[in-house]
């Protein structure tokens, strides 16, 4: 493989806008709001604001799980935000999330509505909220927090550092794929041996931290990321292999899945959910039939 040349950093870093790769278009060095956008808001508690990313899938999987405990006080409206066309950076979403990511929720449950936006953010707000998928030992809460915690503070390394440097950059480049490769395999064998001796994260309960880390890290060994699977040796990782899978086949995760995707097969994306009925009325197989065919 060609090295490239040496980069010299400037005394003072400017911005080239061309740079980047894919997604260039929408990254900036600045905050803030690029046009004013209203958004949408529908008839249920709670409205998401997302696309089916893995943070995105987070929070749809936590919505659909309560659902399916006949938790009727948590339905929602989920609404597409396209992050390639730039909607994260409308003037109604940065009023819900400053950092202008997706997911962002507004919980309207109470009598003065309530944003809240980072992923792991919202699933602690549902959790507490409901009283569910939290340790049902509370000397675990600790345990559970952590490992939630975790998945925030390590999956920029393997989304933003492997993954880019993988799938996204201009150029295939030896030493950032390899130094973030390294650290991606690291962090699945700290996930391998925690649950070579535990059903899920924390032991027996299923809980607001497995549906973080899955999101990434489950999708990851099923061969769902980056078309990275064979590079990275997934299937090596045998108790994550048994984890994921587990998850996988939980009706709530299929469907959190659908949600707000806009991309992959016709029949996976439920780009809007205003109904538990849409799943089977909405997809996109459904309003493209001639698309599909």
């Amino acid at each position: 493989m060609t090295k490239p040349d040496t980069y010299t950093p400037p005394n003072v870093w400017t911005w080239d806008s061309e740079s980047g790769g894919r997604f260039a278009s929408i990254n900036r060095p600045i905050a803030g709001a690029t046009h004013d956008k209203e958004l949408s808001v529908g008839k249920h508690p709670f409205q998401l604001y997302s696309l089916a990313t893995p943070n995105g899938v987070k929070v749809t999987v936590m919505l659909e799980e309560l659902l399916e405990k006949g938790i009727k006080d948590a339905e929602y409206d989920a609404w597409l935000i396209n992050i390639g066309e730039g909607e994260q950076f409308g003037s109604d979403f940065v009023d819900i999330n400053p950092n202008s990511k997706i997911p962002a929720l507004m919980d309207r449950s109470g009598d003065t509505p309530v944003r809240v936006f980072e992923s792991g953010a919202i699933l602690l707000h549902l959790a507490e909220k409901f009283g569910e998928f939290l340790p049902s030992d509370p000397a675990l809460r600790p345990e559970m927090m952590s490992w939630l915690f975790w998945q925030m503070g390590s999956a920029p390394y393997l989304g933003g550092g492997f993954g880019h440097f993988y799938a996204y950059a201009p150029e295939k480049w030896e030493y950032p794929i390899n130094r973030f490769a390294m650290e991606t395999k690291r962090q699945l064998d700290v996930l391998d041996r925690q649950l070579a001796d535990n059903q899920f994260m924390t032991g027996a309960d299923y809980t607001i931290a497995d549906m973080a880390i899955w999101a990434w890290y489950g999708q990851l060994v099923l061969g769902r990321l980056y078309s990275a699977a064979e590079f990275l040796d997934v299937e090596s990782y045998e108790n994550v292999q048994r984890w994921a899978k587990e998850i996988d086949a939980r009706p709530a995760v299929s469907r959190g899945r659908m949600v707000n995707r806009a991309f992959g097969e016709l029949h996976t994306q439920l780009r809007e959910r205003h109904d538990a009925s849409d799943f089977d009325t909405r997809t996109q197989d459904k309003l493209e039939p001639e698309a599909e065919s």
